[in-house]
């Protein structure tokens, strides 16, 4: 009843300072670390023992796998150099560079300070990508340090473990290079061979509670026997999790993935959250042991200072060398140009440690010199990184004015990408249309994919219009449509004329329309851009828009000439950069815009929306 009550109590914690810290905009996993601080001094708190077993086997996966099955594996490969350099690269000058400011200070075995250098070395996933997305980093900073964050712990324990090696026996470079290569290698063939498995088993799989429970086993499917083979078992989860994720489209179920999504959401925010508040409670178990110590105050102190300092500096030290000394090759500053400088500076202080470090400390053996020490060093490291970068990480982004991701750009990007799969299926339905299938379902089928198109176009456009668009509208009433239904069918539920499970299919198809009106709302966001056009990487490849101009004079400046003059309204406003003729967008009444293309074969039209700039071919359906 204890450990019921206990688990309880930390549940109830974690939500309620979690909810607290989002509504107060500040780090929760920073939050949570203080309130732990503060409980672990409290008389009726019990002590709470933080084991390494416990982090690296019941958490740890987990985590890694909730973050690799929604990291992008295109974006991953993009980034693998930035990548290997900060996840393999960084971790090792850090291990050597914080091993060598250790034993300097403390006087222990250098295989020892190694080890508290392999301990501190890797940054914390959560803190960092909870932080740049709160505070709107660039998405490939981000990418960044969601890429380290998966792959450095692997390189990180197997430092550690070759250092505590060390302490028994000599260790030559051929074996730490052979253990390396074999904690890599085994760890991605086990991720490999993990996934295969899995992949096939899941097209078989179509009751969404199944899969989603292969998925929950996925990531200890993958640790436990790397481990067990000596290889590693963070890099066979990331391996597992990246594959699963990017071929999840095709394996699974429309209602397994959002099972699968729902459930590793409530997961990942469980665990996350309550490893930091775990952390927290330590401190005063740790400040205990220390006590015993033969170390004065004033050496443990200089240490502490020191292996800190040391991991704040060797960060930059390390980062923006990496940054631009590739780029001195041509071929990769063709493939790669530089990055502003600010880039760098971001990553360089996106190094908050967290619970890897606090538990990857406890694995050190009981014979290890000074171990009470180097266990107090590691609780520094991670709440002087979490208190000073964590604090001081989102003044830096606005400091240095780093553009975030664009909701008006995002918009875009999504309603081109949505119009060009609404004419893919349009054409694919063409090739299996016979004349036996009625044309009113053909129509109702063509008219929602239509309406969903439109949906997203006419989140662009001004912020302030006072006009309802036609998919605001659609929510707004169909909402009020939802609730009578639900009402009713409530109604025919507390009556008992009706069997309850005939009734729970029906409340399960209005919530699921629900839950996508509500998405759409959640979603809907305007622009933000000064000028909105069209990203980079969706500019040119097209000769109408090549060739066409970047504006011409309107015709009609005050609005749609056709419904100017026919006195009808409009949502949005498309400019012909051919004839200067002014017309409606798709989701108006009238169309205009594209009945004027129709007409004229002008190909090429722009927003004609203040603040958008964006142009888009008829002929070859594509931004400029």
């Amino acid at each position: 009843m204890h450990v019921a009550l206990e688990m309880v109590a930390l549940v109830t914690v974690v939500a309620a300072v979690a909810a607290a810290a989002r509504r107060l905009g500040i780090s929760a996993p920073l939050l949570l670390t203080v309130v732990g601080v503060v409980a672990s001094y409290l008389p009726f708190v019990p002590r709470v023992e933080l084991t390494a077993e416990v982090v690296l086997v019941g958490f740890l996966p987990p985590l890694l796998y909730a973050a690799a099955i929604r990291t992008s594996l295109v974006d991953f490969r993009r980034n693998r150099r930035a990548i290997g350099l900060l996840s393999v690269g960084l971790v090792v000058f850090t291990t050597f560079g914080v091993g060598l400011v250790a034993w300097w200070l403390l006087d222990i075995p250098f295989a020892a300070a190694v080890a508290l250098g392999a301990v501190v070395a890797p940054p914390d996933a959560v803190a960092a990508t909870a932080i740049a997305r709160r505070v709107g980093m660039p998405r490939r900073v981000v990418n960044i340090l969601e890429g380290e964050s998966l792959v450095n712990d692997a390189t990180a324990l197997v430092c550690l473990r070759t250092a505590i090696a060390a302490f028994a026996a000599t260790v030559t470079v051929w074996s730490v290079g052979l253990d390396f290569l074999r904690a890599a290698g085994g760890g991605v063939l086990v991720g490999l061979v993990v996934a295969t498995v899995l992949a096939k088993l899941r097209r078989h799989i179509t009751d969404p509670a199944l899969d989603t429970s292969l998925s929950l086993l996925a990531p200890f499917i993958a640790y436990l026997p790397a481990e067990e083979l000596h290889a590693s078992g963070v890099l066979a989860v990331v391996v597992t999790g990246l594959l699963l994720g990017h071929k999840a489209p095709v394996l699974q179920s429309a209602a397994s993935r959002i099972s699968e999504r729902t459930n590793w959401r409530t997961v990942q925010f469980l665990l996350e959250n309550t490893v930091f508040l775990l952390i927290g409670l330590q401190t005063r178990w740790i400040l205990e042991d220390l006590s015993r110590s033969p170390l004065s105050t004033r050496e443990i102190t200089i240490a502490a200072l020191g292996v800190f300092a040391a991991v704040v500096l060797l960060r930059p030290i390390w980062v923006f060398p990496a940054t631009y000394l590739p780029r001195l090759i041509p071929a990769v500053k063709r493939a790669d140009p530089n990055p502003p400088w600010t880039y760098p500076a971001v990553i360089s202080w996106a190094g908050m440690r967290g619970v890897v470090t606090l538990a990857a400390v406890f694995v050190l053996p009981e014979n290890t010199p000074q171990r009470e020490v180097l266990v107090f060093i590691a609780l520094v490291v991670v709440a002087g990184t979490l208190l000073l970068q964590g604090f001081t990480l989102p003044a830096l982004v606005r400091l240095l004015r780093l553009p975030g991701p664009d909701p008006a750009e995002d918009a875009l990007q999504e309603a081109a990408v949505l119009q060009a799969a609404h004419k893919a299926a349009w054409a694919e339905l063409s090739t299996v249309l016979t004349d036996e299938d009625d044309p009113g379902v053909v129509a109702q089928l063509k008219a929602r994919g239509t309406a969903r198109t439109q949906a997203a176009w006419e989140r662009l456009g001004r912020p302030e219009t006072e006009a309802e668009t036609p998919s605001e509208a659609y929510r707004r009433l169909r909402m009020v449509m939802l609730q009578a239904e639900r009402r009713h069918i409530l109604k025919v539920r507390d009556k008992g004329l009706v069997a309850d499970e005939v009734l729970q299919r029906a409340l399960v198809a209005l919530d699921i329309e629900e839950s996508i009106l509500d998405r759409a709302e959640e979603d809907d966001v305007g622009g933000t851009s000064e000028d909105l056009r069209a990203p980079e990487p969706m500019r040119g490849g097209c000769e109408h828009l090549l060739s066409a101009p970047a504006v011409v004079t309107p015709n009609t400046p005050d609005g749609c000439e056709e419904c100017l003059r026919d006195g009808t309204t409009w949502v949005h406003l498309r400019l012909c950069l051919e004839c200067g003729r002014v017309g409606c967008c798709d989701s108006s009444p009238q169309r205009h815009a594209t009945k004027h293309f129709h007409a004229e074969g002008h190909p090429v039209m722009r927003s004609f929306e203040p603040g958008e700039a964006w142009r888009w071919c008829f002929v070859d359906n594509k931004l400029g």
